[in-house]
């Protein structure tokens, strides 16, 4: 092996393929997944809590929120409304205010009022809702308010937020994308025009470009992973550890897709193979996303052990927390490489390329 000439088709590769469908997809993809998801369930334009009254009686707690900055006020008809708006995470807290509240609390009258809280809302959103609710109550009763508040918890009550659910889904889809597809795509490519032929003709050896390959897709992947979890704020008390963990996984799945892009001929063929591993491959983020279902179940699959520790360390997790999965990894990819290495050697005893190589069954 050439380590100047493995440079040298490096650099080809990631100035030939940054134009290509398959690099542009692996790079917006998950960057468009992040920004949709903080969007829907993040606070990426907006960190202020929802707050929803259904007001019998123009309290002035209601006026009196929906002047503040620091949350978003929504009004309710009835509290039939406000329940079902909490019931589908609409507001983070949900307040009943009865018709003589303010009355009844500048009496210093003990006052009961009732209050939904969603499940999912942010422990963040919770407190900061609490805070600004006793300031209120403690502005319009002019005094320390002995108001009693009955809080009933409304949904899922692990508050798993979706955003951090989706999180491992995001990670998975941009390593596989750009670890798997990009060389795998950009192999099968040079077997159909023929290219490939014309370089190993030269001085140039078929493992340099393969290796010039898999190190483009595991750089891609391994810089959009770097990307996405700094969009998600989602880097640890150890980027060094998550930067160690995210390139182990990438260089795993750069493998594969050379693995993939060695064993079949076309890129419809190899869009189908991946359409059918597909559920295979992402079948530890199901598990992320609904907490309920049996844990023990996602660690059956080999993608496991490449997202959960990237989704540890990203929580104040680090190597005494993830070494049993890493060690997994690395066994899981040393026993990749020696298949990736078997199935290149047998294909060179074809002919000089990959083109005379029989198409998996």
């Amino acid at each position: 092996m050439n380590p100047v000439r493995i440079g040298t088709l490096l650099r080809q590769e990631i100035i030939s393929g940054a134009w290509s469908f398959f690099f542009i997809f692996a790079l917006v993809v998950p960057i468009v997944l992040t920004l949709v998801v903080n969007l829907l369930f993040g606070t990426l334009l907006s960190g202020k809590p929802k707050l929803g009254i259904a007001d019998a009686g123009r309290s002035q707690i209601a006026a009196l929120a929906g002047e503040l900055d620091s949350l978003r006020l929504r009004a309710y008809p009835d509290a039939d409304a406000l329940l079902r708006a909490v019931e589908a995470g609409a507001v983070d807290l949900g307040l009943i205010l009865p018709e003589g509240f303010d009355a009844s609390l500048a009496a210093g009258e003990a006052t009961e009022v009732t209050a939904y809280l969603w499940g999912q809302s942010l422990l963040q959103n919770r407190a900061l809702l609490g805070t600004t609710l006793v300031q209120l109550l403690r502005q319009v009763a002019g005094q320390t308010s002995p108001l009693e508040v009955v809080t009933t918890v409304l949904g899922d009550g692990t508050v798993v937020p979706w955003r951090d659910r989706l999180l491992p889904f995001i990670v998975l889809i941009t390593i596989l994308i750009g670890g798997v597809m990009v060389p795998a795509s950009s192999l099968v490519t040079e077997k159909q025009k023929g290219t490939l032929r014309a370089l190993t003709i030269t001085p140039t050896t078929l493992g340099e470009v393969l290796i010039a390959k898999g190190l483009t897709g595991a750089l891609l992947a391994t810089a959009t992973g770097v990307m996405i979890l700094a969009l998600n704020q989602a880097f640890g008390s150890r980027p060094l550890l998550l930067l160690v963990v995210l390139a182990l996984g990438s260089i795993m799945a750069a493998t594969f897709g050379i693995l993939l892009g060695a064993l079949v001929k076309d890129v419809n063929t190899l869009l189908a193979t991946i359409k059918g591993i597909g559920l295979f491959l992402y079948a530890p983020a199901i598990f992320y996303l609904f907490p309920t279902l049996p844990q023990w179940i996602g660690r059956l699959f080999p993608t496991y052990y490449l997202v959960a520790p990237v989704v540890e360390i990203s929580e104040g997790g680090g190597w005494a927390e993830v070494a049993p999965e890493l060690l997994i990894l690395l066994g899981l990819l040393a026993a990749l490489l020696v298949v990736t290495a078997m199935v290149v050697r047998r294909i060179s005893h074809y002919g000089a390329d990959l083109n005379m190589m029989p198409a998996a069954a």
